[in-house]
């Protein structure tokens, strides 16, 4: 019960703030077929779009629409998830909905150039438990899409390790039988590729990796962050600024401080960012005069928010 209330407690925070509030699914998860290609912005950008679509045609059903300028938030994989919908929604990849404003929560936005580099140093920063699992997971999830090995056995030590990530087996269960160190996880050729990516894990890090890059964000943007992250160096965030820096945009980032939640820095980042971005939000909803709600019996417009 606590796992799903963490999950949902964010959407559902929200929706009681007066959002419509639209929560995507990304392939391979939910009720979807096939195993989910985790970290492939592309697949969460469009899944995110068609949920978009799907709730402008429901809408109508209940008495209200949509604004057109969404309002984009997400954490951890989500954050990237985030800018990859930002991003879309601001090049016009749909006609009716455009960028209100965007705030990604702790995420590896510098995958290859700074979250794996982190895990693998084992200089204490990361948890070296957190480390198995995202180090396991990425050469698992790539291959999906990119095809980064011919075998589990060329990266795994244990071929098992990659039937982890079916889609079936929980967390606790793949902490349970991943081995508890690096070393004991991958073969030297595992190791190496994560160290230097090539191939189809080079090909699939460049496009995880261009979520700051290369653009100007045009409407208001903050990128959160917790202190002491043990899951997403803050390197990242830094990274992510610097980049939209170059592009021409100046995001202020927002330090939530030592914030913990069940003993976690990342976890308690997405407990306080909530409280912090639901206010945020809220501000940019009041500044905005068109968005002033209508009296019983007309159609109401409602703040659009996605929650990647």
């Amino acid at each position: 019960m606590q796992r799903k209330v963490f999950l949902t407690g964010p959407s559902v925070s929200y929706a009681s703030a007066g959002f419509a509030t639209f929560a995507p699914d990304y392939l391979g998860m939910g009720t979807g077929r096939g195993t989910h290609p985790w970290m492939d912005v592309p697949s969460e950008t469009t899944a995110s779009l068609d949920l978009l679509r799907a709730a402008r045609r429901f809408a109508p059903r209940t008495g209200r629409t949509l604004d057109r300028d969404i309002l984009v938030t997400g954490f951890s994989q989500g954050a990237s998830a985030a800018l990859g919908l930002g991003r879309a929604l601001q090049a016009g990849e749909d006609r009716h909905f455009g960028l209100g404003a965007l705030a990604p929560v702790s995420g590896a936005y510098d995958f290859g150039g700074t979250q794996l580099p982190a895990l693998l140093a084992g200089d204490g920063e990361l948890e070296p438990r957190w480390g198995v699992v995202y180090a396991a997971y990425t050469l698992v999830a790539f291959d999906r899409v990119r095809d980064v090995y011919d075998d589990p056995g060329e990266v795994f030590r244990d071929p098992a390790a990659a039937e982890l990530f079916d889609g079936v087996h929980t967390g606790p269960q793949m902490l349970g039988a991943l081995p508890r160190t690096l070393d004991e996880l991958l073969t030297p050729y595992g190791r190496d590729l994560l160290a230097h990516p090539k191939g189809g894990l080079a090909a699939g890090l460049r496009v995880t990796d261009r979520v700051c890059k290369g653009w100007k964000v045009k409407a208001p943007t903050r990128l959160y962050m917790a202190r002491d992250d043990e899951q997403a160096t803050v390197r990242n965030t830094a990274h992510c600024a610097a980049a939209f820096h170059d592009g021409g945009s100046e995001v202020p980032v927002v330090d939530l401080g030592a914030v913990d939640h069940q003993k976690s820095r990342h976890l308690g980042s997405n407990v306080r960012a909530t409280t912090e971005v639901v206010r945020w939000f809220s501000t940019l909803r009041t500044l905005r005069p068109g968005n002033a709600r209508q009296p019983p019996g007309g159609d109401v417009p409602e703040r659009s928010l996605s929650r990647a």
